[in-house]
């Protein structure tokens, strides 16, 4: 089981594999059992979108146990927000917020 990390210009958190663009994060969703995923929304000009992301994850049923949003763009977190609680399975838990403190700790030091 991997934890999966989207953004195309922040650094990667100790305990996640990052993925710079939706297509990368996609294959990790297909071929790995992905405990947390934390996504970005904006992912460079021109390119798809975090939205574009979820859209693709609800079509194929690919989930995470828990998602959390770290955009900064507060309209384009809560599309994807919106989009995943009205799709998810019971068992995954989505958060319209960054990983807080103690979830990138527990992960860091090799915590799920």
């Amino acid at each position: 089981m991997i934890n999966v990390y989207l953004d195309d210009f922040r650094p990667c958190p100790q305990g996640f594999v990052l993925a710079r663009n939706v297509e990368e994060c996609i294959e990790l969703l297909k071929n790995y059992d992905v405990n947390i995923l934390s996504l970005d929304h904006d992912l460079g000009f021109g390119q798809p979108t975090g939205y574009d992301l979820v859209v693709q994850m609800v079509e194929n049923g690919y989930y995470a146990n828990e998602i959390y949003l770290h955009s900064s763009s507060a309209s384009g977190r809560m599309s994807m927000y919106r989009l995943l609680q009205a799709h998810k399975p019971d068992h995954v838990v989505v958060y319209e917020h960054p990983m807080p403190a103690e979830v990138l700790k527990r992960v860091s030091t090799g915590g799920s």
